[in-house]
């Protein structure tokens, strides 16, 4: 798995760079979140070869992509952070999600291999809040009995944009830790009581690659394709849980996808004896009235696609797909989107 993930996420970034540099008028354009940029990639790189069209996807963070849908400069933002039906409203936008994925634990200590430290949720925020500073502090140690752990400063590395991943994992710390719940709180960017901040999945991989005796957080995806050591967890059940698609396909069987305005549930902190507890949708949002048209529907023609056809990539880069019900649902919101003459701007004939 891990080899066919890295021959094709480099196959991803060369097409990728390459539609980059020569974007047509044509091309679908998009930006926002990182935590779904390995699977857009392939996505649109099979996209590319079938239709002719490609995608232009800026991966500059939820908080940008948010912004730049709101000020209508690209046919659709990406974000890892759901809005709430009010802004959704606001703003007169459509939300709906495309895949799930985990957010995982990445740790640079010396000695240590992947899926031999285990953390829990309450551990895990007391190493953000700056209580254990060290790697052989009694909480860590009681978690890992007959792991040598070293007597070194803890490294901890953070987002420093506007980032749907943090919100997803600050989500999840004050979940299991009312410190941080009272006086850090959740959100695409918080005050970080302790660490470094980096820019994107990609700089805080890169800066826990870098640092030894450090630790981060990203999603799975790039833990995978940078070769990383990430930790298991313990979740809501008391079980020790693995990284893994299954984990993440856990957490969201029981969700109630239309319980919230565009689809905005949160997977965090789900029950179940085999969930992940930091499990996650990511969201596309678009205007419902289209100031291009058929910008609109080339954009709702790739998704479709993707819904129909996607999902073998998806599940090779640890992505989970939609259920079929879901994409149901999600197909019937496209009918909110209308051009300028007031007509949808997709049916199910494309």
């Amino acid at each position: 798995m891990f080899i066919t993930r890295l021959t094709l996420t480099a196959a991803i970034a060369g097409a990728t760079l390459a539609s980059a540099a020569a974007v047509q008028a044509a091309d679908i354009s998009g930006a926002g979140a990182t935590f779904p940029y390995p699977i857009y990639s392939a996505w649109a790189k099979t996209y590319k070869e079938k239709t002719g069209t490609g995608l232009n996807y800026q991966a500059i963070g939820s908080g940008g992509g948010i912004k730049q849908i709101e000020s209508r400069t690209v046919t659709f933002g990406a974000s890892d952070k759901p809005l709430g039906g009010d802004e959704l409203e606001k703003n007169t936008l459509v939300q709906f999600p495309t895949v799930m994925g985990g957010i995982v634990p990445v740790v640079n200590v010396e000695g240590i291999k992947p899926g031999e430290l285990v953390l829990d949720g309450e551990t895990l925020a007391k190493i953000y809040e700056g209580k254990i500073t060290k790697w052989n502090d009694p909480a860590i140690a009681k978690l890992n009995e007959g792991v040598k752990l070293p007597d070194a400063a803890i490294a901890v590395v953070h987002r420093s944009d506007g980032s749907g991943t943090t919100f997803n994992y600050t989500y999840y710390l004050a979940s299991v830790d009312e410190t941080w719940k009272n006086d850090i709180g959740v959100s695409t960017a918080v005050e970080w009581p302790v660490g470094l901040g980096a820019k994107g999945n990609q700089g805080v991989a890169a800066n826990v690659d870098q640092t030894k005796n450090s630790i981060g957080y990203v999603e799975y995806a790039y833990a995978l394709q940078n070769n990383m050591t990430y930790t298991d967890m313990i979740n809501k059940a008391g079980k020790k849980v693995a990284p893994k698609a299954e984990a993440f396909a856990a957490a969201a069987a029981n969700a109630d996808w239309s319980s919230q305005p565009g689809f905005g549930v949160i997977l965090a902190n789900q029950p179940g004896d085999k969930t992940w507890p930091m499990t996650a949708a990511t969201f596309i949002l678009m205007h419902k009235d289209a100031k291009d048209g058929a910008a609109s529907t080339e954009a709702l023609k790739f998704f479709d696609w993707a819904y129909a056809n996607g999902g073998d990539a998806a599940a090779k880069l640890d992505y989970i797909p939609m259920p079929e019900n879901v994409v149901a649902q999600i197909k019937k919101e496209w009918g909110q989107i209308k051009g300028k003459d007031g007509s949808a701007v997709w049916s199910m004939n494309h």
